[in-house]
């Protein structure tokens, strides 16, 4: 006999994993139904150990009638990883081969899907204040994650993250210090206001909303990753509806637009960072 044999207990709970999803969807319109199923499962799991919750049919019947429940768990089933300049040569190829041909155009829209806690936003205004392009730039910060947007809102990150947050700043081809862009007290470090002046955050779930924007960059790193094949060629049709014909994407290391049919509506900008451009 080959592959694992499931027990009868395994079973009920695939069974219960599928209608927690499905409640919900249906409750809440939250869909996680093609979010890839062993890391989703993972988050799941210590989401009822944090909640103390003992089986997912007992969260499934708590989250139909308590909205703060949902609220809570929501936090917890997003991932919000990410870093200042996170994968320096990545910034650096936009700083050199993205943005100065962006830079023709009498204004700027740059879509930062899955913002998380908002570093890499963050990072995107700092390179467009570099190359004079802030000011006529506007960038769209969508997420699920309630919690997440209100960090990357407020602009506020632990001191302790700093020297890390410089590395990679100076290894993406900084230009001036990173400290001219943040003041620091009590632990913290606060981002200037006038990155954030130029960012519209919001709500938006690539699994179930439609395109807002026209844009010419879409940079959506280490999302993929989460979703299933469905929902990931659904990801990249958004990306491309949104892109202005010669518009580029960025997409995480790790991820790649093989495979998906939209993917021969895209040339390759850089194979090694992850870049693409849309055809006219």
């Amino acid at each position: 006999m080959t592959g694992v044999e499931t027990t009868p207990d395994d079973r009920a709970a695939d069974v219960e994993f599928e209608l927690l999803l499905e409640a919900i969807w249906r409750r809440y319109s939250y869909d996680f139904r093609h979010y890839a199923r062993a890391s989703l499962r993972r988050r799941v799991t210590s989401a009822m150990r944090r909640l103390g919750v003992e089986r997912m049919s007992l969260l499934q019947e708590a989250l139909l009638r308590d909205v703060d429940l949902f609220t809570r768990l929501l936090t917890m089933l997003s991932v919000p990883v990410s870093d200042f300049f996170r994968d320096p040569a990545y910034f650096t190829a936009l700083r050199q081969d993205v943005l100065p041909m962006l830079a023709t155009y009498p204004s700027l829209k740059i879509w930062v899907a899955g913002c998380s806690t908002g570093e890499e936003v963050h990072s995107i205004a700092i390179l467009l204040d570099e190359l004079g392009l802030l000011d006529r730039a506007l960038i769209y910060a969508t997420d699920i994650n309630p919690e997440a947007l209100r960090t990357a809102e407020a602009g506020v990150y632990p001191q302790a993250r700093v020297p890390g947050f410089t590395r990679n700043y100076q290894a993406a081809g900084g230009t001036r210090s990173l400290s001219d862009y943040y003041t620091a007290a009590y632990d913290r470090v606060v981002f200037d206001r006038r990155l954030r002046a130029r960012v519209a955050f919001s709500d938006h779930s690539l699994a179930t909303d439609a395109v807002f924007a026209e844009v010419q960059l879409v940079s959506c790193r280490n999302v993929l990753i989460y979703f299933d094949r469905v929902l990931q060629a659904r990801a990249v049709q958004l990306f491309h509806d949104a892109l202005v014909p010669r518009g580029f994407l960025g997409i995480g290391s790790r991820e790649s637009l093989h495979g998906f049919a939209t993917a021969r509506s895209f040339e390759v900008v850089s194979r090694e960072q992850r870049l693409y451009r849309r055809l006219a």
